[in-house]
Parts: C-alpha cells; structure tokens; sequence
C-alpha cells in the first residue's frame, strides 16, 4: 500500500505540474501554428517567384547552371513545393534568351534517377545534392553534344564549366536558401553566409536582364535597390560588398554592363557611410555615387538612363516597410537588432530553463509533503487499533479454548477488558513481571492467569519491536522529506537566478571608460557582468605596460570611487597572442580578510593521520574552517573524516541550509558503512563582510577565540555524525573583531593535560602565553608544547587549525577626478 500511495503521489505531482503548463501553452501553440503556416505560404511563394527567374537565368548567353542546382536543394529542404518550383523554372526557361528547356527537363529527370537509386540503398541527403547536379548537368550536356557530334576540347570545356558553377552554386544555395525555409532556429547568419544570400539575390536578379520599361533596365534597378537595402542594415562594408558582387554576377550575364561592378561597389560604400543619417541619407549616397561614375564612364544618355534607374531604386527603397528592414537587419551580425534578437533567444532559453528548474522544485516540494504524511489518521486512534489489535491477540491465544469464555467476554466483557487493560500496563512498566506478582483479583476471576501472562509478555515483545521499527521508518521518512525540501529550495535559488532579467549597462560602460580614457589609460573592451551590491564583477581589457601596476593603482580606487563601493583586482591573466592586451577581472572586496596556518601530527610519527581539515571560500562571501576527527586512527579514519568534510562542504556551496547539510551529512554516513565508523565535525562560517561566525561543532571538542588578552571557548553537545539516525544540531554564532584569532583542534591536543587537570583552563592558559599573532608561528607553537609537555611522544592525532580575522585595509586609496559623478545602480529584477 505504501509504494502504491508513493506512486500516486509522485505521478499525480507531475501530471499536475506538466498540465498546468500545457494548459497555459495551448493558446499560444494554436497562434504560433497559424502564424507560421502564413509566414510558410508567404515564403513558398518567394521561393517559386525565384525558380521562375532562375530558370529564365543565363551566364554568358549560353550557360544556365542556376535552375538544377536550385531545384536540387528545394529537393532535399522543401519537397511539398517541388512540383510548383519545377514548373516555374520550366516556365522559366521558356522565356529565356536562348531556350534551354530540353535541357532543364532532362537534367532534372536525370537528377532525380540517380536520387532514388541513392535512396533505394539508404543514402540520401543533402550532403550529395552538389555530385548528384554536377554529374546530372555534365552527362546530359556531354550527351547532347555526342548526339549532334559536334564534341570539340572547347565544348568539353563548356559543359566542364557549367557543370562545376552548378556545383558551385549548389553549395551556396545549401548555405543561402534555408533563410527563406524556416529551418533556422534562431537569427544568426555568419558572414559567408551573408555573402552566399547575396549570392542567390544576385542570381535571380540576372533572370530580369533584357527587361526594359522604358528607359529603366529592371536589373539595375533591383540591383541598386538591393544595394540600399544592405547598405542601411550593414554600413559600408556591406554596401561595397553587395556591389561587388552584384555588378559581378550581371556583368557575366550580361557583358555590356561590365562597369556596373565599379558602379555599384562605389554606390554601396557612399550609401553606407551615411547610415547612421536616414533612409534620404542612404538614398543620396547612392545616388552621388551612381551619378558621378556614370558622368565620368558613360555618354550622357546612359547618365540619363542611370538617373532615372537610381531614382526608381530609391522609390522602392522608401516605400519598402519598416518591418522587411528590421527582419533583414536581424540576419546580419553585428546590427542592434541582431544583438537583440540573440538578447530575446537567451531570455526565452533562460525563462524555459528556470521554469523547468521550478518545476522540479514544485514536485520535490510535494514529495517532501507527501513524506511528512503520517497516515489518515490520527495518533490517538492508531494507538486504539494497536491496543484492539494486543488484546485480540492474546484472547485467540489463551481465551478460546477456555471453557469460562462465554462468561467473560460475552457477560462480563467491560470487567475483563480493564483486567486485561491493568495486566498490560502492569508489563509495560515491569517487562519482568513474574507469576507472583499478578494481583489476586485476577487470579480470582481467571483461570488461567499464568498462561495469560507468558503469552501477553510474548505479544508485548512483539509490539514493542514493532513501535521500533515503525519509528525507525517514520525517522527515515522524516529524514527524507527535509532532504528533499532542502533540494527543493536550492532548486527554487537557482531558478530565481537563471530568471534575474540581463540589464542594459551601456550607459555605466561608457562612464568608466571616459573616466578611464581622461587619465591616458588605452581601453579596449568594458564588459560589466554585475554591479550588485557585494557581488560587483566587471571585466576590462586595456593595453598593458610593463613595469607599471595601473590595475591596482588607478583602475581599482577609480572604480571604488565611481561604483561606491570597495573594489579590488580578482584576476588579470595576459593574452596569448602577444598583442598588448591582458584581461583584468574586478570584483567586490571583502571587509575582512583570513588568514590560516595548520599542524599537525600523526599517532606514534605514523605516516597517515585520522584528522582531516579543509580551509576554503565557499564563494557566497563566506570563508570555511574546517576540522573533522574520524574514530580510531590510521588511513581508514582519515578517509572517513575526509568524506565527511567533502560532502559537507559540497553541500554547503550549493546552497543549502547549515542544519539540513549536517543532517544530510549523518545520514549519507550511517548508509554508506555497515561499519560502526563515525567523525567528528567542527566547522566555522566566517561571513567576510562583517565578520559574523558560525560555529557548526559535532562531537568536537570545544574552540578557542583569542581577544588581547582574553582567550573565549565555543562548545557544544552534540554527538558526532554518523552514530544515531537523527541528531541535534545546535548552531552557535558569535561576532569576530579585527585580529581576533581562532583556534580549532582535535581531541589529541585537548586531552594532552590528562583527566586529572580542567582542560578547558589549562587549554586558556596555553594560548594567552603564546605571544605570536601569525597563524602559521601560532599553530607551530602550541602544538610544539603539547609535544614538550609529553616529553616527544605523541600518543594521539593531533591537528591544531588556526585562523586570524583581520579589516582589509586597502592598498590604494580612492580618488576623485575632476568631472566624474557617482555611478546610479540599476534596480535588480527577480
């Protein structure tokens, strides 16, 4: 019954959590699946527009290498529009200038035999796209000319031409067309990806040339209009770039407008030096740029010509909309938008994964309450059904074969019920209860007390074992459920971490760089990471100069004075390249600095000690002392206070509350050896911005604190962990002054004085002498006495751990410069 209800319980906590969230997402799966199936219509359409003037498409009057290779990739990527794309490049190639419809049909039926033989043996995909168009392209080319015979080295080399362009153009249309397809989950394109895309925009536009409407040549115009687009988005590299490449791909179609390159590669840089003006900006440097190479290149009809060309371009550039602008901007890298649409994909990301994490929270949460269930019902009527359950028990035993059994139980069950309730009470209190000991109104009325009081003292055995084990398994279940509600709530931190909102601190870069810039320091790059109050983090890189040390001379007391607040050199690491640079990490410093020293010594000089100990940052501004005695001594109880340090402190780091990771510590212990092995532990938290310590002492024995002159003792009573199933923890916290020292020792450095001596005054009385205030010479020294003191022999393990709690006193102090205005934090969204 108990795995059936743990079953339901589990299940029913995730069904609930997993329905909720489906719930909530439904309405907006329905719209994103609406959204998208327009916005896949919208772009098929595209895609078959494109077919129709890559099949029309032509390289030197006499190549058509475009239409294969970009049905070959709608092939592997869109398939549910194959039939339309192939139409519309048939329908292309209709109106081509030299008609190559013969030849598009039979490469592409040729394209897709090969393509179902590679499917028949399972080894079709895109990655064969680009052999399977070359092979198609040159066979049927080669056996065109076969047939006519007219092979010549120079048609060979003609179809060897074309046939390596599809390839070509295979690869990029693989690169290129899945913008277009919705295959891509998120806005980035890299740069040769970029350049592929213009690529493709500039094959299709050499399906337009010879289109002419009036004095206006169609593919100079969409030429132009292109160039403004990406010279908008991208700048002037991008708009020297589209140039290049679009003049280029024309010019071989089209070998009159060779000069179109040098055109539109000047009009490209010219439009995106102004970007940062407007679209009029963007439209005027295009058309200075256009105007002045046609002045110079052409007659003046083809100035004529390319004016009005230009200024249909530019029509069309300020009637596109915003929206088309914006989208294409988020393709390329580098733009605000970009930058935001990965902002917007890191917070989706992030959002998903903190709802994940609290959903787990939500069900560890409900495990943990579905632990601390006892039963139904309550204590007193389990008690009522174990007493019933007693007394039948014995009444089968001893009462049925009694000839007086209808007499007492049926005439007088009230006075047999309370003789038997008395004799049970009796047995609880005196477990040894003899025969002579009945009382006599019982032996008067039943007459077979002696029987009734072996088999009651038996029953009563049986009911006592079975409260133990009930306890043992509700301690247990216990255990678990604080388990796992300390799992939930670290789980429960970590979600509200992941779902702290990234902030904008553009405006606190720049800040420090103009301070930092104003005294002559050469900045590369600020990154500000977090400027939290305590968990400050921002990362320079600047030029380094060697022989001077501005990090921690300039850098840090400029940012202390900006931020407000102390801040100090983390790291600072060189770069490999040797370029100049080093990278310096600034963070928070602590109000107070540790500073540690440890002895030790082995039982009788052995090699291995039973004693562990563990000084570390825990990395929430807290600094652990450590100290853990494993039972016996040798290897085997060092690795059994090792472990016990180990997964204390793991426990710690993640973040989980100090009784719970003790708690959590003895049970792992008492599980992990059927051994009776078992440790000590004595540990103090040591807040390091105001000093605040927390002392966690399991079966240690007590610390010392040395104030002046005053020497103060921490104790408590606590069994060590690992001996009983639940234990007490018992927390002591006292506040440290600057230069207070901290003395942590095992039993063999507290028990030196023997049992005839009060240790606790001896102890004092050992660390007021010791003058030394370093931890190293402090701990050097006193467990050098304790070793006089036995005369050299060392009949224990000994560890002795201290630690000095000192302000931080910063080296450079801050300073202000003229101009520079405290810093405004931006509020911390949770």
């Amino acid at each position: 019954m108990q795995r059936r209800s743990l079953g339901a319980t589990i299940s029913g906590g995730w069904s609930g959590i997993w329905q909720r969230a489906k719930t909530g997402a439904h309405s907006a799966a329905v719209e994103n699946r609406f959204v998208q199936a327009f916005v896949a219509k919208k772009w098929s359409f595209l895609l078959i527009v494109m077919a129709f003037l890559l099949g029309r498409a032509m390289i030197l009057e006499q190549l058509s290498p475009f239409a294969l290779a970009f049905i070959a990739v709608i092939y592997f990527t869109r398939r549910d529009i194959l039939h339309w794309v192939g139409i519309a490049a048939f329908a292309g190639s209709l109106l081509s200038i030299n008609s190559n419809t013969g030849y598009l049909v039979t490469e592409i039926i040729v394209f897709l035999l090969i393509q179902k033989a590679f499917e028949k043996f399972e080894r079709s995909d895109l990655t064969l796209a680009p052999l399977l168009v070359f092979s198609s392209t040159f066979l049927v080319q080669l056996f065109a000319e076969l047939v006519v015979s007219n092979l010549s080295w120079y048609s060979l080399m003609m179809l060897s031409v074309e046939a390596l362009l599809s390839l070509v153009l295979t690869l990029i249309f693989i690169q290129a067309i899945p913008v277009f397809t919705l295959t891509r989950k998120n806005y980035h394109l890299k740069h040769e990806e970029i350049i592929c895309l213009i690529i493709l925009l500039a094959s299709v536009m050499t399906g337009t040339v010879s289109w002419v409407m009036g004095p206006v040549t169609v593919e100079h115009v969409l030429s132009r209009y292109l160039i403004l687009l990406f010279a908008l988005v991208g700048g002037a590299p991008f708009g020297a770039s589209v140039g290049v490449i679009t003049g280029l791909i024309l010019s071989l179609a089209n070998s009159n407008a060779i000069y179109q390159m040098s055109l539109l590669a000047f009009s490209g840089m010219l439009a995106g030096l102004l970007k940062e003006g407007n679209r009029l900006a963007v439209a005027f440097g295009m058309l200075l740029g256009s105007s002045i190479l046609s002045f110079y290149i052409g007659s003046s009809a083809d100035m004529i010509n390319s004016a009005w060309e230009s200024l249909a371009a530019v029509t069309l550039f300020l009637l596109t909309p915003r929206s088309l602008i914006l989208t294409l901007a988020k393709y390329v890298p580098g733009t605000q938008e970009n930058l935001k649409s990965q902002q917007d994909y890191a917070k989706r990301v992030r959002d998903v994964t903190a709802s994940r994490v609290e959903q787990f929270s939500e069900v560890f949460r409900q495990l943990s309450r579905s632990f601390k269930q006892l039963t139904t019902d309550d204590a007193v009527s389990r008690k009522e059904e174990e007493v019933g359950h007693f007394m039948n028990a014995v009444a089968q035993k001893t009462c049925e074969s009694c000839w007086k059994k209808s007499q007492c139980w049926d005439q007088k069950f009230y006075q047999t019920y309370t003789f038997m309730t008395d004799m049970m009470t009796n047995i609880e209190t005196k477990e040894n209860m003899t025969k002579k000991q009945i009382p006599a109104e019982w032996k008067k009325v039943c007459n077979r007390t002696d029987q009734v009081l072996d088999v009651m003292k038996q029953q009563y055995s049986l009911y006592k074992n079975d409260l133990h084990w009930k306890k043992q398994i509700m301690d247990s279940r216990h255990l678990v459920a604080d388990q796992l509600s300390g799992v939930s709530q670290v789980m429960e931190d970590l979600a509200k971490e992941i779902k702290r909102e990234g902030q904008e601190l553009f405006l606190q870069e720049e800040q420090i760089r103009n301070a930092l810039e104003e005294l002559g320091l050469s900045i590369h790059t600020i990154d500000i990471i977090s400027l939290d109050e305590g968990n400050i983090e921002i990362e320079i890189i600047h030029q380094y100069t060697k022989g001077f040390d501005e990090c921690r001379k300039i850098i840090a007391p400029l940012l202390s004075e900006i931020i407000g607040e102390n801040v100090a050199v983390m790291r600072e690491e060189m770069h490999e390249r040797g370029e100049g640079y080093s990278t310096v990490v600034f963070g928070s410093a602590k109000e107070f600095v540790v500073e540690t020293g440890v002895a030790g010594a082995a039982k009788g000089g052995d090699l291995f000690s039973g004693d562990s100990f563990s000084t570390v940052e825990l990395g929430n501004g807290k600094y652990a002392v450590a100290l853990s005695d494993g039972m016996g001594n040798g290897e085997r109880a060092r690795a059994e206070s090792q472990t016990a340090l180990s997964i204390l402190q793991q426990l710690l780091q993640s973040g989980m509350d100090e009784k719970l990771a003790i708690k959590s510590l003895n049970s792992v212990l008492m599980l992990r050896s059927s051994d009776e092995m078992y440790a000590t532990v004595d540990m103090a938290l040591i807040d390091m911005y105001n000093a605040n310590t927390t002392f966690m002492k399991i079966g240690s024995i007590p610390s010392f604190i040395k104030r002046g002159n005053e020497v103060i003792s921490i104790s408590a009573n606590n069994l060590p962990v690992g001996i009983l199933s639940e234990i007490d923890v018992d927390l002591v916290s006292i506040p440290l002054q600057s230069g207070d020292i901290l003395v942590m020792m095992t039993d063999g450095i507290y028990d030196a004085p023997g049992h005839a001596v009060n240790k606790e005054m001896w102890m004092k009385r050992m660390i007021h002498e010791i003058d030394t205030t370093l931890p190293q010479e402090f701990a050097d020294c006193l467990l050098e006495r304790i070793f006089r003191h036995h005369h050299g022999e060392i009949q224990d393990d000994m560890t002795v751990v201290v630690a000095r709690v000192e302000k931080r006193q910063p080296e450079w102090a801050t300073f202000r410069w003229p101009g520079i205005t405290r810093m405004e934090r931006p509020k911390t969204v949770s």
